[in-house]
């Protein structure tokens, strides 16, 4: 349990800050949506870029890769029809929705919670790489045509992913990786300087949300989509992944409960960022990222105590 409440320490303490920073107007009133640009246009792309020019692609194909990526789309899948069904939500907040579902916080919580309760950092490595290689980019691409003008041409349509920064650092990183060229490190260093304010700028900017708001207000809060978004990520995605671990795979001992544990992670700030970079579904995402990190407190520790 110890190790779990000291990985969501250092979040809890980045996004206080940055809730103190808003509540004393340092940033103005524009710091919000300036960190979450800065988040998303330079430092997230130059981590996906980072990450995947240096990574070891035999590593990420494992069964920790094969259960996170089944679970994450059966997930976000079964919010796009209920939501659709059910709340009868346009394609935008149904995507961000289905995102708040089965994004796992795979950095920021994922790295501390994987090195002080599974003793082993690598067991993130091909969930992080499976979102940012692949999930993110889709979910960004239905972003970018779904919320495009009225007026906008076929070709301006057919190209908006072309122009989106996730997708063209994704795609150059992967090119590099699958080159097996290494660039020299002078070439990578800038990368990572930059690619190290994503996960504190993403923590800020979540912070900063949150000052002057009450979660899950009435009027204000799509309650019942944060309820169903934090229900799937917190209990059904675990469960999924039990189920196709063990059952299908036929996994055991420590690396099910490593399967397990990651798959229980809260829904990452990186959604929240993605919804303010749109403008649409914020408050969905806010709510839902505020509710699980929360309720995977627990939820960790009892997975820990029942597979350990």
């Amino acid at each position: 349990m110890s190790g779990v409440l000291s990985g969501f320490a250092v979040v809890f303490v980045v996004v206080g800050i940055g809730y103190l920073l808003a509540r004393r107007g340092t940033l103005g009133a524009e710091g919000e949506t300036v960190l979450g640009r800065l988040v998303f246009f330079v430092a997230m792309p130059a981590l996906l870029f980072d990450s995947l020019a240096t990574a070891d692609l035999s590593v990420v194909f494992s069964a920790t890769l094969a259960v996170s990526a089944a679970t994450a789309f059966a997930v976000g899948i079964c919010y796009l029809i209920v939501a659709r069904l059910w709340l009868r939500r346009p394609i935008p907040e149904l995507t961000i929705g289905a995102l708040s579902s089965s994004y796992v916080n795979s950095a920021n919580l994922g790295i501390p919670i994987a090195v002080f309760v599974l003793g082993d950092a690598s067991f993130v490595v091909p969930l992080l790489l499976f979102q940012i290689v692949l999930y993110s980019p889709l979910a960004l691409t239905v972003l970018d045509i779904t919320t495009m003008r009225s007026d906008a041409s076929r070709f301006e349509t057919m190209t908006a992913p072309l122009r989106n920064p996730m997708v063209l650092a994704g795609a150059a990183g992967l090119a590099v990786a699958v080159s097996g060229w290494t660039p020299p490190e002078v070439a990578l260093q800038p990368f990572r300087l930059l690619g190290g304010a994503s996960v504190p700028g993403a923590l800020l900017a979540f912070g900063i949300s949150l000052y002057g708001v009450r979660v899950l207000q009435r009027g204000a809060s799509p309650r019942r989509d944060v309820a169903l978004a934090s229900v799937l990520k917190i209990v059904v995605q675990p469960l999924l992944a039990y189920a196709m671990a063990h059952w299908v795979l036929g996994i055991d001992g420590h690396e099910l409960l490593a399967i397990v544990v990651v798959a229980t992670l809260p829904t990452a700030q990186n959604v929240f960022v993605y919804a303010a970079r749109y403008g649409r579904g914020t408050v969905l995402a806010r709510d839902s990222a505020f509710v699980t990190t929360l309720a995977s407190i627990p939820a960790i520790a009892l997975v820990a105590a029942l597979l350990a």
